[in-house]
């Protein structure tokens, strides 16, 4: 099979690439940057999605398989654009691409979707969204389950919860210890770290990406992430211990986001069936 990946340069992309090269599949990735990262083994087709055009299948070979990652303007979950643009951009390729012979579509979604809810949300859960990223990509889903009534196609939405791991965004909570770490910094500013999350190395949710897209079985919204809840003060306490590192703590420094519950975590019922 032929597949198409967007965003492909992204922090998930790469990974996601990495891990699709260990299938014999023909691999073909997107993205904004001019010239390939990459190396022997993939084609790689440089493209602006935002830009209007007719010929998306033809330009990417016609792929039978489209993982879709691509999604600007992140981490600012709370900006307009996410339905203003990037909602659009999405919609439209993706629809394109579907009525032009794609039958294999694969978006990554959002934990955001579920909006304030709390515990252990299960992937049959309505979505609540509460910020624009999640309001965003809530209606893509619903544009797309939409447009499934007209045109039959396989369809996987998988909701992502929170990851860590090599390219992530230096403004992520692991990636700030390893800059204070760096600096010999003598303490570490983060709120009082007893909220609960569900994290996932980005390795492993890149297999799951590359898992679930290559299999039909299990389709619609699919979790992608652990179970297991772990608070933030633990998660970097852990990072410490496993880097032979220390940093005292300022516990309380910063308020804890509105827009996100306190304690919340992912059901792995449908993502076990995988």
């Amino acid at each position: 099979m032929k597949i198409l990946v967007t965003g492909a340069t992204g922090f998930i992309g790469q990974h996601v690439v990495k891990r699709l090269l260990l299938t014999e599949h023909e691999i073909v990735v997107t993205s904004l940057r001019a010239n390939s990262p990459f190396g022997f083994g993939i084609t790689y087709i440089p493209c602006d999605l935002n830009i209007e055009r007719d010929d998306f299948y033809g330009l990417f070979g016609r792929p039978d398989v489209l993982i879709h990652l691509a999604w600007g303007g992140l981490p600012n979950y709370g900006e307009l654009f996410h339905f203003e643009r990037n909602l659009w951009t999405s919609y439209y390729f993706l629809k394109q691409m579907i009525e032009s012979g794609t039958r294999n579509i694969v978006v990554t979604g959002t934990c955001f979707e579920y909006g304030l809810q709390e515990g252990c949300l299960s992937d049959d859960l309505p979505a609540l969204p509460n910020t624009s990223y999640g309001v965003a990509k809530n209606t893509l889903r619903i544009f797309l389950e939409q447009l499934q009534k007209k045109i039959p196609f396989d369809f996987k939405w998988i909701r992502l919860f929170y990851l860590y791991g090599e390219g992530q965004s230096k403004n992520s909570i692991l990636e700030q210890l390893k800059t204070a770490l760096q600096r010999d910094d003598k303490t570490f500013n983060m709120s009082g770290g007893e909220q609960l999350r569900d994290y996932l190395p980005v390795e492993t949710v890149a297999e799951n990406i590359v898992k679930i897209a290559l299999q039909n079985k299990v389709q619609g919204i699919i979790n992608n992430c652990s179970g297991n809840p772990i608070s933030i003060r633990r998660l970097v306490e852990e990072y410490l211990k496993r880097s032979g590192k220390n940093i005292e703590l300022n516990l309380g420094y910063y308020n804890y986001n509105n827009y996100e519950p306190h304690a919340f975590w992912g059901s792995t019922k449908k993502l076990d069936n995988v």
